[in-house]
Protein backbone atom coordinates (compact mmCIF):
# COMPACT_ATOMS: atom_id res chain seq x y z
CA UNK A 1 0.00 0.00 0.00
CA UNK A 2 1.45 3.37 -0.99
CA UNK A 3 0.71 6.71 0.60
CA UNK A 4 0.92 10.03 -1.25
CA UNK A 5 2.75 12.53 1.00
CA UNK A 6 3.34 15.99 -0.50
CA UNK A 7 3.30 14.53 -3.97
CA UNK A 8 5.86 11.83 -3.11
CA UNK A 9 4.93 8.20 -2.70
CA UNK A 10 6.32 6.06 0.07
CA UNK A 11 5.59 2.50 1.07
CA UNK A 12 3.97 1.82 4.42
CA UNK A 13 6.54 0.45 6.81
CA UNK A 14 9.44 2.18 5.05
CA UNK A 15 10.93 5.56 5.90
CA UNK A 16 8.76 8.47 4.81
CA UNK A 17 10.56 10.77 2.40
CA UNK A 18 10.71 14.26 3.90
CA UNK A 19 10.11 17.28 1.70
CA UNK A 20 13.21 19.34 0.95
CA UNK A 21 14.04 22.01 3.52
CA UNK A 22 15.18 25.19 1.80
CA UNK A 23 15.54 27.20 5.01
CA UNK A 24 19.22 26.46 5.56
CA UNK A 25 19.98 26.93 1.86
CA UNK A 26 18.27 30.34 1.73
CA UNK A 27 19.99 31.50 4.92
CA UNK A 28 23.37 30.44 3.55
CA UNK A 29 22.66 32.20 0.26
CA UNK A 30 21.58 35.39 2.05
CA UNK A 31 24.68 35.26 4.26
CA UNK A 32 26.85 34.70 1.18
CA UNK A 33 25.37 37.75 -0.53
CA UNK A 34 25.77 39.94 2.58
CA UNK A 35 29.39 38.97 3.29
CA UNK A 36 30.33 39.12 -0.40
CA UNK A 37 28.81 42.62 -0.65
CA UNK A 38 30.75 43.70 2.45
CA UNK A 39 33.97 42.29 0.99
CA UNK A 40 33.55 43.97 -2.39
CA UNK A 41 32.45 47.36 -1.02
CA UNK A 42 35.33 47.53 1.48
CA UNK A 43 37.91 46.20 -1.01
CA UNK A 44 36.96 48.91 -3.53
CA UNK A 45 36.71 51.62 -0.87
CA UNK A 46 39.03 54.56 -1.52
CA UNK A 47 38.75 58.30 -1.81
CA UNK A 48 41.24 60.88 -3.02
CA UNK A 49 40.93 64.45 -1.81
CA UNK A 50 42.99 67.61 -2.11
CA UNK A 51 43.29 69.43 1.20
CA UNK A 52 44.79 72.77 2.17
CA UNK A 53 47.56 71.96 4.66
CA UNK A 54 49.07 75.43 5.09
CA UNK A 55 48.91 79.00 3.85
CA UNK A 56 52.00 81.02 2.98
CA UNK A 57 50.96 84.63 2.72
CA UNK A 58 47.85 84.42 0.58
CA UNK A 59 48.96 81.28 -1.27
CA UNK A 60 47.40 78.02 -0.01
CA UNK A 61 49.61 74.93 0.03
CA UNK A 62 47.63 71.84 -0.87
CA UNK A 63 48.30 68.14 -0.57
CA UNK A 64 46.47 65.32 -2.30
CA UNK A 65 45.70 62.49 0.10
CA UNK A 66 44.11 59.11 -0.57
CA UNK A 67 42.24 57.01 1.98
CA UNK A 68 42.28 53.28 1.14
CA UNK A 69 41.24 50.21 3.07
CA UNK A 70 44.81 48.85 2.67
CA UNK A 71 46.10 51.64 4.92
CA UNK A 72 44.43 50.03 7.93
CA UNK A 73 45.26 46.45 9.04
CA UNK A 74 41.83 46.11 10.70
CA UNK A 75 40.09 46.80 7.38
CA UNK A 76 42.41 44.35 5.59
CA UNK A 77 41.47 41.71 8.17
CA UNK A 78 37.80 42.63 7.67
CA UNK A 79 38.07 42.03 3.91
CA UNK A 80 39.91 38.71 4.41
CA UNK A 81 37.45 37.49 7.09
CA UNK A 82 34.36 38.35 5.03
CA UNK A 83 35.95 36.89 1.90
CA UNK A 84 36.62 33.62 3.73
CA UNK A 85 33.07 33.61 5.14
CA UNK A 86 31.73 34.07 1.60
CA UNK A 87 33.95 31.28 0.30
CA UNK A 88 32.83 28.97 3.11
CA UNK A 89 29.15 29.59 2.38
CA UNK A 90 29.71 29.12 -1.35
CA UNK A 91 31.42 25.79 -0.68
CA UNK A 92 28.64 24.66 1.67
CA UNK A 93 25.99 25.59 -0.91
CA UNK A 94 27.87 23.63 -3.58
CA UNK A 95 28.20 20.61 -1.26
CA UNK A 96 24.48 20.84 -0.45
CA UNK A 97 23.72 19.80 -4.02
CA UNK A 98 25.81 16.65 -3.52
CA UNK A 99 24.68 15.88 0.03
CA UNK A 100 23.13 12.54 -1.02
CA UNK A 101 26.68 11.24 -1.53
CA UNK A 102 27.67 12.19 2.02
CA UNK A 103 24.62 11.01 3.97
CA UNK A 104 26.44 7.99 5.38
CA UNK A 105 29.61 9.89 6.23
CA UNK A 106 29.38 10.75 9.94
CA UNK A 107 32.60 12.80 9.93
CA UNK A 108 31.31 14.99 7.11
CA UNK A 109 28.08 15.73 8.98
CA UNK A 110 30.03 16.62 12.12
CA UNK A 111 32.48 18.89 10.27
CA UNK A 112 29.77 21.19 8.85
CA UNK A 113 28.66 22.66 12.23
CA UNK A 114 32.29 22.92 13.36
CA UNK A 115 33.25 24.84 10.22
CA UNK A 116 30.14 27.01 10.59
CA UNK A 117 31.14 27.93 14.16
CA UNK A 118 34.70 28.74 13.05
CA UNK A 119 33.21 30.88 10.31
CA UNK A 120 31.12 32.81 12.85
CA UNK A 121 34.19 33.37 15.05
CA UNK A 122 36.27 34.64 12.12
CA UNK A 123 33.55 36.96 10.81
CA UNK A 124 32.82 38.38 14.26
CA UNK A 125 36.52 39.09 14.85
CA UNK A 126 36.77 40.93 11.52
CA UNK A 127 33.59 42.89 12.20
CA UNK A 128 34.73 43.87 15.69
CA UNK A 129 38.12 45.09 14.50
CA UNK A 130 36.61 47.10 11.64
CA UNK A 131 33.88 48.57 13.85
CA UNK A 132 36.51 49.79 16.33
CA UNK A 133 38.53 51.49 13.58
CA UNK A 134 35.37 52.96 12.04
CA UNK A 135 34.41 54.51 15.38
CA UNK A 136 37.93 55.89 15.71
CA UNK A 137 37.77 57.35 12.21
CA UNK A 138 34.42 58.95 12.91
CA UNK A 139 35.08 60.41 16.37
CA UNK A 140 38.84 60.24 16.86
CA UNK A 141 40.40 59.90 20.30
CA UNK A 142 41.20 63.11 22.12
CA UNK A 143 43.14 61.32 24.89
CA UNK A 144 45.55 59.75 22.40
CA UNK A 145 45.41 62.85 20.17
CA UNK A 146 44.18 60.84 17.19
CA UNK A 147 42.19 63.02 14.82
CA UNK A 148 39.00 61.91 13.13
CA UNK A 149 39.06 61.57 9.34
CA UNK A 150 35.40 61.16 8.44
CA UNK A 151 34.90 64.92 8.36
CA UNK A 152 37.43 65.01 5.48
CA UNK A 153 36.78 61.66 3.76
CA UNK A 154 32.99 61.39 3.97
CA UNK A 155 32.48 59.08 0.99
CA UNK A 156 35.16 56.70 2.27
CA UNK A 157 33.50 56.51 5.67
CA UNK A 158 30.00 56.11 4.18
CA UNK A 159 31.13 53.17 2.05
CA UNK A 160 32.91 51.62 5.03
CA UNK A 161 29.78 52.02 7.13
CA UNK A 162 27.70 50.31 4.45
CA UNK A 163 30.19 47.43 4.33
CA UNK A 164 29.98 47.10 8.11
CA UNK A 165 26.17 47.01 8.06
CA UNK A 166 26.18 44.32 5.36
CA UNK A 167 28.79 42.33 7.26
CA UNK A 168 26.87 42.46 10.55
CA UNK A 169 23.75 41.25 8.72
CA UNK A 170 25.82 38.42 7.26
CA UNK A 171 27.20 37.65 10.72
CA UNK A 172 23.71 37.39 12.18
CA UNK A 173 22.68 35.03 9.40
CA UNK A 174 25.86 32.99 9.92
CA UNK A 175 24.96 32.61 13.58
CA UNK A 176 21.49 31.31 12.68
CA UNK A 177 23.04 28.95 10.09
CA UNK A 178 25.44 27.63 12.72
CA UNK A 179 22.59 26.93 15.17
CA UNK A 180 20.52 25.21 12.45
CA UNK A 181 23.55 23.11 11.42
CA UNK A 182 23.90 21.86 14.98
CA UNK A 183 20.16 21.11 15.20
CA UNK A 184 20.35 19.26 11.87
CA UNK A 185 23.29 17.22 13.14
CA UNK A 186 21.42 16.28 16.30
CA UNK A 187 18.31 15.35 14.30
CA UNK A 188 20.36 13.02 12.07
CA UNK A 189 21.82 11.09 15.00
CA UNK A 190 20.45 7.63 15.52
CA UNK A 191 18.94 7.08 18.96
CA UNK A 192 20.97 4.79 21.19
CA UNK A 193 19.11 2.14 23.16
CA UNK A 194 20.50 1.54 26.62
CA UNK A 195 19.45 -1.60 28.48
CA UNK A 196 19.62 -1.46 32.25
CA UNK A 197 19.26 -4.66 34.18
CA UNK A 198 17.93 -4.25 37.70
CA UNK A 199 18.66 -6.89 40.37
Amino acid sequence: MALDINGEKSEVGSAVVKPKDWTLFMLRLSSLLATAAATIVMALNNQTKTLVVATVGSTPITATLTAKFQHNPAFVFFVIANGMASLHNLLMIALDFFRHKFNDKGLFLVMIPILDMLNVALASAGDGAAAFMAELGKNGNSHARWNKICDKFGTYCDHGGGALIASFIGLGLLLVVSVLSIIKLLANQKPTNYHVTLP
